[in-house]
């Protein structure tokens, strides 16, 4: 194995348009290249028999398959494939018998690039230090073992060590400040104006929070112009 190369990734996901954004998100993360796209139970098998590939980005419901049972299958078969769940599934058993089969993260669609890249890079750090040890050692000791497990670790005792790029802890804490004064929620523009920072950056910290599920996002309707993407607190 070479730590160096990029990490080859398997898209199964059978709505074709989804793939493709998948992929274009991809394409914008260092390290990663997209090796192909199954949209079958056929398709998955054989790209993933003749691909070999480091990831899948699995989807759960398909015309002609579960997508978990093609997850127990693969993990059967080939231990070292690393699975991300890409799915609107939300039902809490199957979340859990995702987990326990071994997924590495379980994503909810519709999938934002902000969370979608944060598993990535926590994906590709995981895979480096795996390579890293494979390469120097078939042993390993008791921290080499919990630097490997740190996205369990850190998940909750450290969860700002994750925070991805552009994203500072302490703005951060200023917008979710900010949100929990606005009852009825605030727009992009309100929460900038009050932080004194600019309309995009606001926008890209309160996208991140909603990646994060540490807020909503609704649509308010004025009386005249377009809808407003309003943020709300909801814990």
């Amino acid at each position: 194995m070479n730590g160096n190369r990029e990490i080859e990734v398997l898209i199964v996901e059978d709505d074709l348009r989804v793939a493709e954004i998948q992929k274009r998100f991809l394409e914008q993360i260092e390290g990663f290249q997209t090796v192909g796209i199954a949209a079958s139970y056929v398709e998955a098998k054989t790209l993933i028999e003749i691909m070999q590939p480091d990831l899948l980005l699995l989807d759960v419901f398909f015309p002609d398959m579960n997508g978990l049972d093609l997850l127990k299958e693969t993990k059967q078969q080939t231990k070292q494939l690393n699975v991300i769940m890409i799915t609107a599934t939300k039902e809490i058993h199957k979340v859990q018998e995702a987990i326990q089969i071994g997924v590495f993260d379980y994503i909810i669609k519709p999938v934002v690039f902000e969370r979608f890249k944060q598993s990535l890079l926590r994906f590709r750090d995981f895979h480096r230090k795996l390579v890293q040890l494979e390469e120097e050692s078939l042993h390993v000791t008791q921290k080499q073992v919990d630097k490997l497990l740190r996205k369990e670790i850190d998940m909750g005792s450290n969860e700002k060590s994750y925070l991805p790029k552009g994203i500072d802890p302490l703005t951060l804490d200023k917008v979710l400040e900010v949100l929990g004064k606005g009852v009825r929620g605030l727009t992009a523009e309100v929460v900038a104006n009050e932080i004194g920072i600019s309309r995009t950056t606001a926008r890209r910290y309160l996208e991140h929070l909603v990646a994060e599920d540490k807020i909503a996002a609704d649509l308010a309707y004025g009386t005249v112009g377009r809808p407003e993407r309003v943020y709300i607190v909801t814990t």
